[in-house]
């Protein structure tokens, strides 16, 4: 009996380089039962060490943390592949990009740094388990990037392999289309399921990146490439 007890029970270890946001973690996890906080480590090169020396079943890990990061050391873990420790990804941005490179990485889940203690929980069984997790808005970022992906393969190969200058991502480019229809922030964000927040840094990106200051010279620019 006392096996199978140990066996149910959860090791998971820590990367955060902010010592309150680890210990936030800690003490919500350890009121649970059949979760155990094994370490915690500042870097990725230390979680790297880490799930050498511990083998834990679950690394939980800050998208962003000096000597190395929480996707490249996700992706430096799964190209061994010797561990059996899964990966959880606790980042504050729900953008597309780093979403998708995590689970390009190898991810088994991504979690917002304001997500609740349930939901933080019912993330740790379902990874552990096997299966994947990704909370509520990110799923939908991940559902309308495959859709978008599909729809941009089938559409037209052309406009794919018309590379502009701009490398702008699918997102960028349905963010692009609606500015350009004359949606505000507010209903691209109802339209695309993203946050208002979100939204904002897609703009904020590819005007950055098309090096334009304002809606006119934007709208030249995409008509040129041919961009909508």
């Amino acid at each position: 009996m006392q096996n199978s007890e140990q066996k149910a029970i959860i090791t998971i270890v820590l990367a955060d380089d902010h010592s309150l946001v680890r210990d936030g973690i800690r003490a919500l996890l350890e009121e649970e039962p059949g979760l155990d906080v094994i370490g915690e480590v500042s870097n990725g090169l230390d979680a790297l060490k880490m799930v050498d020396e511990k083998s834990p079943d679950i690394l939980i890990i800050d998208i962003r943390m000096p000597e190395l990061g929480g996707i490249e050391t996700v992706e430096r873990l799964n190209a061994k592949g010797k561990s059996n420790t899964k990966c959880i990804i606790l980042s504050m941005h729900d953008s597309e990009e780093y979403i998708l490179k995590s689970v390009q990485a190898g991810a088994n889940g991504y979690l917002l740094k304001d997500t609740g203690k349930a939901e933080f929980v019912k993330a740790i069984h379902m990874v552990q388990e096997g299966g994947k997790y990704f909370s509520g808005d990110i799923s939908n970022v991940l559902v309308n990037n495959l859709f978008s992906s599909d729809k941009k393969t089938n559409q037209s190969s052309s406009k794919a392999n018309k590379s502009t200058p701009f490398d702008l991502t699918n997102k960028e480019l349905q963010v692009l289309e609606l500015v350009l229809a004359g949606y505000t922030n507010k209903e691209i964000s109802e339209k695309l399921q993203n946050s208002k927040r979100t939204i904002e840094t897609h703009r904020f990106n590819l005007m950055k990146k098309m090096e334009v200051k304002n809606l006119i010279d934007l709208s030249k620019k995409a008509n040129k490439y041919n961009l909508v």
